[in-house]
C-alpha cells in the first residue's frame, strides 16, 4: 500500500496549523508532515498541537536537526508523544543544514558520525533500554526512560547524498528524500536501502501556472527536478513512477503562498483515490 500525505510548509504561520490539520483529518488524509526548517515552526510543538487537534491523522516531523537537542531530551519528548498518541506520531531526524547549524554554533565536524551515534542511541532509548555510550558526540551514562513508549515509533532519517542515504537506511526505519528528488534518484537510493522504507517529498500542483510556480521554486532552492503538474490523473501517473522506483510514502508539497487547507483537501480527495 502506498501512503499519500501532504506537507504543512513552514512559510505558513504557526497559528494557521489548527485549521489545516483539521481539514486534513476531515478529508481523510493519511499523513501531514511539518518541516522544522530554521528558524521557523518548532517541529515538536507543532506536531503535538496537530495531534491533539485531530483524531486519525498521522503527523510527521521532517526533520528535527540532531545538533539542536540532546538525545536524551528528544527521547523523552518522543516517548511522551508515543504514549499520548501512539503510532500517529512520526518523528524524523537528520544532521541538519550545515549553514544553519553553523549559525547556532552547533555545526559538527563530522555530521555523519553525529547522526550515527545519535540515531543509534535514540532507537535504544525508545526501546526502553538502559544506554551507556561514550561517542565523539553522544555521551550517556546509564540513561533509561521511565516512561518509554509501549511501541517504539517509526523513526525517519533524512538523507541526500549517497553516504547519508546508506547510513539512514541502516539506522532509520524510513529514509526521507527531499522535494526535488526525481524517480530516477529514488530508484538509485533504493539500491542502497535494504531494511528501511522510503518516504519522498514530492512537489505537485494543479491549475493555471502550476508548472511555472514549480519551476521557479526549483530554481530558488537549487533542486534538480521541479515536480509534477497537470490534472489529478496526470499527477497520479507521475506518482506511480515513484512507487515503481521503490517509494512507499509520497508526501506532496505545494509552493509558498498557496492555500494550505485547499491543498490538503485536494491531495486527500482527488489524488489519494487514484493511487488506492
Amino acid at each position: 500500500m502506498t501512503t499519500i500525505g501532504a506537507i504543512f510548509l513552514p512559510s505558513n504561520p504557526p497559528e494557521s496549523l489548527r485549521s489545516v490539520a483539521q481539514a486534513a483529518d476531515q478529508a481523510g488524509l493519511e499523513e501531514l508532515w511539518i518541516w522544522e526548517d530554521c528558524f521557523l515552526n518548532g517541529g515538536l510543538t507543532a506536531a503535538t498541537a496537530a495531534l491533539a487537534w485531530t483524531e486519525n491523522l498521522r503527523v510527521g516531523i521532517g526533520i528535527m536537526p540532531v545538533p539542536f537537542r540532546n538525545v536524551a531530551s528528544l527521547a523523552m519528548e518522543l516517548a511522551t508523544l508515543g504514549r499520548m498518541f501512539g503510532d500517529r506520531a512520526l518523528p524524523g531526524i537528520g544532521h541538519g543544514v550545515q549553514d544553519w547549524m553553523g549559525q547556532v554554533g552547533a555545526r559538527a565536524a563530522s555530521p555523519l558520525t553525529l547522526l550515527r551515534e545519535y540515531a543509534t542511541a535514540l532507537q535504544s532509548l525508545l526501546r526502553g533500554e538502559s544506554v551507556t555510550v561514550d561517542g565523539k558526540y553522544v555521551k550517556l551514562d546509564n540513561v533509561r526512560l521511565d516512561w518509554p513508549p509501549a511501541v517504539p515509533p517509526v523513526l525517519s532519517v533524512a538523507a541526500g547524498g549517497p553516504k547519508t542515504i546508506a547510513l539512514a537506511g541502516e539506522v532509520g526505519d524510513q529514509v526521507v528524500l527531499a522535494g526535488g528528488t526525481s524517480p530516477a534518484k529514488v530508484a538509485a537510493a533504493a539500491q542502497a536501502i535494504t531494511d528501511a522504507g522510503i518516504t519522498v517529498f514530492v512537489p505537485a500542483m494543479t491549475g493555471p501556472g502550476a508548472e511555472a510556480k514549480l519551476v521557479a521554486d526549483m530554481a530558488k532552492y537549487g533542486a534538480d527536478w521541479p515536480g509534477l503538474w497537470g490534472s489529478p490523473a496526470e499527477i497520479a501517473a507521475g506518482l506511480q513512477e515513484f512507487v515503481a522506483a521503490g517509494a512507499g510514502k509520497l508526501i506532496l508539497q505545494t509552493v509558498a503562498g498557496e492555500d494550505p487547507e485547499a491543498y490538503v483537501r485536494w491531495v486527500a480527495e482527488e489524488i489519494k483515490p487514484l493511487l488506492a
